[in-house]
């Protein structure tokens, strides 16, 4: 048999934009995963997180402070409604508005669903340490602070 020439790795696999969206594609599998164990979806998070941070507030604003489109906002707060996660009750200032609020099993849900994330940062973050883990981490929120910026989309 011939011998086998070293593995070397294309030019391209060590790009950061490769290296990037390769661990994103990490990164989204195992909160999926995570999430999905607790019978949930990043959406579920998303929105549950918003209003513990906001309190109860309209779907338009929840959209805008989540980042979740309105097309999807009003399939996932149906969803938590269903399972007693969210209340929709009628804006009183404008009663064609719903105002949506977070009940004791919706933050229940959020703690659940915080310690999915957890497990999922930790299990992604593994061959790093804490200090490498915090640069990172540094290093990530200014590119994108930096992207957003250039590109207008909220942080």
């Amino acid at each position: 048999m011939p011998d086998q020439p070293e593995e070397t790795p294309a030019s391209w696999e060590r790009l950061p934009s490769w290296l990037l969206t390769q661990t994103a594609n990490h990164a989204h599998r195992l909160v999926a995963e995570g999430f999905s164990s607790v019978n949930a979806r990043g959406y579920h998070y998303r929105l549950l997180a918003t209003l513990e941070h906001l309190g109860p507030a309209s779907q338009a604003t929840l959209g805008r402070r989540s980042g979740i489109h309105l097309s999807e906002m009003v399939a996932t707060i149906n969803e938590l409604a269903d399972r007693k996660l969210v209340e929709r009750a009628p804006d009183p200032s404008d009663r064609r508005r719903n105002i949506i609020s977070l009940t004791a099993g919706g933050k229940r849900q959020l703690r659940r669903l915080e310690k999915q994330l957890a497990e999922a940062q930790d299990e992604l973050l593994a061959p790093l340490s804490p200090e490498e883990r915090q640069r990172l981490t540094e290093l990530l929120s200014r590119l994108l602070d930096h992207h957003d910026r250039r590109t207008g989309t909220p942080g």
